[in-house]
């Protein structure tokens, strides 16, 4: 792991947020890698562009996700029921079915240790469509990783610990301040979608009018 750690820490030096996602794409992939300690490092270091690190970490992430799921789907089925009895299985299906999104988002948005490459795994046995997974593992490690910024921003990289403790202690606060964000946000972009298609009551004067 220290070794890792040191190659990771060359990448950055060298690739700058690219090697971000190239170490985001081979921890969720393949080796696990303490992101969090090498992005809130990178934020601290380029504070000015620590939107860019986790852009690039969270499309890392989302990509390499793509392998876990892949051996799900090849053939994980008889590989989970190996390891859960049939009616706990068939649990899991109807559960994943009906809140997919949320299952593979919100366990992306968690720091270690959640067995995070589990719920992928499970995303390729329940058949869940390529382009939504992608976006659920993207948008929980965006983030994930934006509050991991803000945090170092503000209290410096000793908040790389603290922030998963803030999670996993106050999480039905943290998850419902997102729905607040996400709410907020829909009905900004209907207003302004409403705004920009309703003509101003200057145009609708001068309208001709049609006998």
């Amino acid at each position: 792991m220290a070794k890792l750690v040191v190659l990771s820490q060359l990448l950055l030096a060298k690739l700058g947020f690219l090697g971000v996602g190239v170490i985001a794409l081979i921890d969720s992939s393949s080796l696990p890698v303490p992101m969090d300690l090498l992005i809130g490092g990178a934020v601290w270091e380029h504070k000015g562009q620590f939107w860019i690190y986790c852009l690039a970490g969270a499309l890392g992430s989302a990509i390499g996700g793509l392998v876990p799921y892949g051996l799900g789907r090849a053939g994980g089925e008889l590989f989970l029921l190996k390891r859960v009895n049939r009616q706990k299985f068939e649990a899991m299906r109807t559960r994943f079915e009906k809140q997919e999104f949320l299952a593979v988002m919100v366990p992306s948005m968690l720091p270690p240790p959640t067995p995070w490459k589990a719920f992928v795994f499970a995303a390729g046995v329940f058949e869940m469509r390529v382009a939504p997974f992608v976006l659920a593992v993207f948008v929980g490690r965006l983030v994930r990783w934006l509050v991991l910024s803000l945090l170092v921003l503000k209290l410096g990289p000793s908040a790389v610990p603290l922030m998963g403790a803030v999670i996993r202690d106050h999480l039905p606060a943290f998850l419902g301040g997102l729905v607040l964000v996400f709410v907020a946000i829909g009905v900004w972009a209907v207003l302004k979608r409403r705004k920009r298609t309703t003509p101003s009551s200057e145009e609708a004067e001068d309208a001709p009018l049609i006998d």
